[in-house]
């Protein structure tokens, strides 16, 4: 999971160890908080498989300062002497990580893997993140998965009933049942406004769009409205 995290983030710029801790930090510290001692592992790790490499950021110019004389007019003196000096070039320089091809490449295929030994909902909130860093095909094939992982929690939690059959623990089924259900009904919306915004992502390799010649001919044909049938899946998977 923190790889997918790095991955992301990376995929965004390059970023040097305190930027990158800090930026995991605000993304993921509503998930878990992230060491040093985790990071560093993890970015050697990615860079020995070739998904991330090392850079050189030089740091910035350090301004020329002056020393105090104990003395106004001669403090005003120094000080105008050294605002007329250029700033000195710094030869310093940090290590920054930048992800590589390979590296686009794993992010992709972490973000479709399935870990059972991470918590399943916290590694999906993780994996929806960094959605928008994913190509369109593989973010509809993220929600397609989710959907039915929620359907089969669903599917076992009314096959399944509870071991005590009293009302508070009929209530604590009921709520989780219930927030299944606005998760799923929560997803399906996901998938049709990705649907929506991204007509071709399931496309097959094989399909071309349509020439001007079959346009012209179908002009006066009434085509069903894509949004209807988006709006049907919804409903008959928030039923079912």
């Amino acid at each position: 999971m923190l790889e997918i995290a790095v991955l992301g983030l990376l995929k965004e710029q390059p970023l040097h160890g305190y930027e990158l801790k800090k930026r995991l930090s605000e993304t993921l510290g509503f998930l878990w908080g992230v060491s040093y001692g985790s990071l560093y592992p993890a970015l050697r790790r990615l860079e020995r498989e070739g998904a991330i490499e090392v850079v050189a950021q030089p740091l910035d110019a350090s301004p020329v300062g002056f020393a105090a004389t104990g003395s106004l007019k001669g403090d005003l003196a120094a000080a105008r002497r050294a605002g007329a000096r250029p700033a000195k070039p710094s030869r310093r320089t940090r290590k920054a990580y930048r992800i590589t091809e390979i590296g686009n490449a794993r992010f992709e295929s972490l973000l479709l893997t399935d870990d059972s030994h991470a918590d399943e909902d916290k590694a999906f909130a993780l994996k929806l993140a960094f959605c928008a860093e994913a190509p369109p095909a593989a973010r509809l094939e993220l929600l397609e998965r989710r959907r039915l992982a929620l359907l089969g929690r669903l599917d076992r939690a009314r096959r399944t009933p509870g071991t005590r059959d009293d009302r508070y623990s009929r209530s604590l089924v009921e709520h989780r049942t219930r927030s299944t259900q606005r998760d799923l009904e929560w997803i399906e919306g996901l998938i049709a406004s990705e649907r929506m915004v991204e007509p071709t992502a399931a496309a097959g390799p094989g399909d071309a769009p349509e020439s001007a010649e079959n346009t012209e001919n179908t002009e006066n044909t009434v085509v069903p409205n894509a949004g209807d049938d988006q709006q049907r899946h919804v409903q008959e998977g928030a039923s079912r």
